[in-house]
């Protein structure tokens, strides 16, 4: 089968940078159940926050259109890939694959013969359960390893590849990816599935723990009256550990990193650990520490600048300084908020302010994951964790 017509499920990150990307070369149909996603998508604009997207859109000559069409988008294609969310069920503890489960089943229905990649993260074992249940080998999973705000950018220049072995067209899907990329040579894994699934969890939950590990540092630091960045610096010249991924923070937050670690936790169940339980805990302890360090202060109104994770995202969910503000609220401070994606007066009871300046002059203390030019004037009423000045 000469794979040339793809189907895109999801007009996330995940999707949106996968349908430009493979747009360049093949012809792309991003399906989303929402009409005015498919429509931004069809007018040339990007429904996330990527500057790469946006450009490409605009600029690029790209096959590509948007639909709300299930019948004809699964009929036609050659590759469906699934990119919907699969968020973390504490009530289950694991994620709920529903929204993965229904593309499969649709997609079968109608089309035996499709390769359909799931890019969507799923729990250790879920890929090979579909085979077994379908009967059906081009079911694969291919992880997907990309930052909020260069999504596309992690597409155009990947750090690897790698995609479930058990289709005979792993490789042709694998070589469109190769096609799309702008960076020549990328490191390609072909694997069964299952591995590469845990690939996906081990690898956001080993960035979890070294996010958690350096704001721990950023805690002892605090506590004991040191210099942060001092210590930062010393350690990080040693090249074993180097210097990315070391900027103290709220907490790691965002999409991703806390339903990975708490989903490899939870495929633990059977096997000794201790470390994996540490990274989970950690998150909400640093967010517990960093709360009364902003209480410390005896403050009557806290103000919170921003809401997303970091600069270039309008992702607001799960982000860590979210949870600081919730710890605050809870100690009876009132608390308000200057976020301009939001388009809501209130967010969770609180005032959303439209004035930066009148922002700046009510709250005693300002708190902001990541430091900005707009808080200079203000830098005595700044609480930041930001060392580096960088995501």
């Amino acid at each position: 089968m000469n794979l040339s017509k793809i189907t895109v499920v999801g007009c996330g990150y995940v999707g949106m940078s996968l349908s430009v990307l493979l747009a360049r070369h093949f012809s792309v149909t991003v399906l989303d159940t929402d009409r005015d996603r498919v429509d931004q998508v069809n007018d040339g604009l990007s429904t996330v926050a990527d500057a790469g997207i946006e450009q490409y859109l605009a600029t690029e000559n790209l096959t590509l259109i948007a639909t709300t069409e299930q019948l004809q988008a699964y009929a036609q294609a050659d590759v469906v890939i699934v990119a919907t969310p699969t968020n973390y069920d504490p009530d289950t503890n694991r994620f709920d694959t529903s929204t993965v489960d229904g593309v499969v089943r649709d997609v079968l229905e109608v089309n035996q013969q499709a390769l359909i990649v799931i890019k969507s993260t799923v729990p250790v074992g879920y890929t090979r359960s579909l085979q077994q249940h379908y009967e059906n080998h081009n079911i694969v999973f291919s992880p997907e390893f990309l930052r909020e705000g260069q999504a596309l950018e992690d597409n155009l220049y990947p750090s690897r590849i790698i995609v479930g072995n058990e289709s005979e067209h792993s490789a042709e899907f694998c070589a469109m990816l190769q096609r799309g990329a702008i960076k020549e040579g990328v490191e390609t894994l072909f694997m069964p599935s299952t591995e590469a699934e845990a690939v996906k969890l081990f690898a956001n939950t080993y960035l979890a723990m070294r996010v958690s590990f350096f704001n721990e540092l950023d805690s002892y630091a605090l506590t004991q009256g040191l210099d942060t960045r001092q210590i930062i610096d010393g350690v990080c010249l040693d090249e074993r550990i180097g210097q990315d991924y070391n900027n103290p923070s709220f907490g790691y937050g965002g999409y991703c990193l806390p339903k990975d670690t708490k989903q490899l936790l939870a495929n633990y169940e059977s096997v000794p650990q201790t470390l994996i339980k540490a990274i989970v805990s950690s998150n909400a302890t640093r967010k517990d520490f960093v709360a009364e360090q902003i209480l410390s202060k005896k403050p009557s109104v806290v103000g919170f600048y921003g809401l997303a994770m970091k600069e270039g995202s309008d992702n607001f969910r799960f982000s860590a300084i979210q949870g600081i503000m919730k710890r605050v609220k809870a100690r009876g401070i009132e608390v308000i908020i200057f976020e301009p994606a939001l388009p809501e007066n209130r967010f969770f009871g609180s005032e959303v302010c439209r004035d930066l300046n009148d922002f700046k002059a009510r709250a005693d203390v300002i708190v902001a994951n990541r430091g900005a030019a707009q808080l200079s004037d203000v830098g005595e009423k700044l609480f930041t964790r930001d060392i580096f000045g960088s995501n």
